[in-house]
């Protein structure tokens, strides 16, 4: 079977996340993430915002596909998560992307929320692969993701960064309509681990292999917070990082969930760390001063998408 048959065959009942909404979207019908079978990419651009050992003074190669099988409330990338901003490239175009990517200085590909994606994904990287693509691969997640998917992905993937949202189902399901996202993320990230067992870094600390698990505190919820630290800390100990964040934007007013519509304040922030000092942690990220800014949220303007042409 080929590759463009394998991919179709796992498309036409789309189950590559745990929505299982099982759509063809070979067909060009649309599953829960919005997408249909075609890649549609909203930016592939150096990154400077990752945590240190991913960006680095170099910059991460970043590509952020357009679609979401999560799309939570408060997303920070509203405007791709829902499929709103993007434009189609093929799998053969995806591929001469990292390949850019990494003739501009990238430390490594980092593929942003492309669940939905997969199988497309690896034929890309194959392909750059044998045209001299040698940078480690980023997997950078929601953490909403099924084992069988990730399995798929071993041996291509070298860094997975997903986030951990919620221990609390019913927070889950409030925000991001996935009351399992607690039990799915767990399992996930189990295997996310085990592909690529206990972090490593270069000379230069860049990192090389992996898990970084990520939290965004949100305003008015840091009981939920200090359980995802205690459950991954008590899980993994010093096996992971974890990478705790406050930088949590409004990026739209929503009505249904006031709570939201500000800013984690300092002694939310401060909270959260202290509770992490005491339970041990020590691999791990913090964000310092004024972080929750607009500005960590990149301009969706296409840049690095489309081919330039002399």
């Amino acid at each position: 079977m080929s590759d463009t048959e394998i991919t179709k065959k796992l498309l036409s009942a789309c189950s590559l996340c745990p929505r299982n909404c099982g759509i063809d979207r070979s067909t060009g019908k649309k599953g829960f993430c919005g997408m249909e079978e075609r890649i549609y990419i909203a930016r592939a651009a150096l990154h400077m915002w990752e945590e240190p050992c991913i960006s680095g003074k170099k910059g991460s190669g970043a590509v952020f596909f357009s679609g979401c099988g999560l799309r939570c409330c408060f997303c920070q990338n509203h405007d791709i998560a829902i499929g709103s901003r993007g434009l189609p490239v093929s799998v053969e175009r995806l591929s001469e992307i990292f390949l850019e990517l990494q003739e501009k200085g990238a430390a490594n590909i980092n593929l942003v929320t492309g669940a939905h994606y997969v199988p497309q994904i690896i034929r890309a990287l194959e392909l750059s692969r044998e045209k001299g693509m040698v940078l480690p691969v980023v997997y950078n997640s929601s953490g909403y993701e099924k084992v069988e998917t990730l399995k798929l992905l071993e041996g291509y993937v070298d860094v997975y960064l997903p986030d951990m949202k919620y221990m609390e189902a019913e927070l889950a399901q409030k925000f991001s309509h996935a009351e399992d996202y607690p039990e799915t993320a767990g399992k996930a990230i189990e295997e996310m681990v085990r592909q690529t067992g206990k972090c490593e870094f270069d000379e230069e600390g860049y990192i090389r292999k992996g898990t970084i698990v990520r939290h965004l505190i949100l305003p008015g919820h840091t009981r939920n917070s200090l359980k995802v630290l205690k459950y991954l800390h008590e899980t993994y100990g010093n096996d992971i990082y974890i990478s705790i964040m406050n930088q949590y934007t409004p990026v739209r007013i929503l009505e249904k969930y006031k709570e939201l519509n500000r800013k984690v304040i300092k002694r939310e922030y401060e909270k959260v760390l202290d509770a992490a000092v005491e339970m041990g942690i020590q691999n791990g990220f913090i964000q310092e001063g004024e972080t929750a800014s607009e500005s960590f949220i990149p301009e969706f303007d296409y840049e690095g998408v489309e081919k330039n042409t002399p």
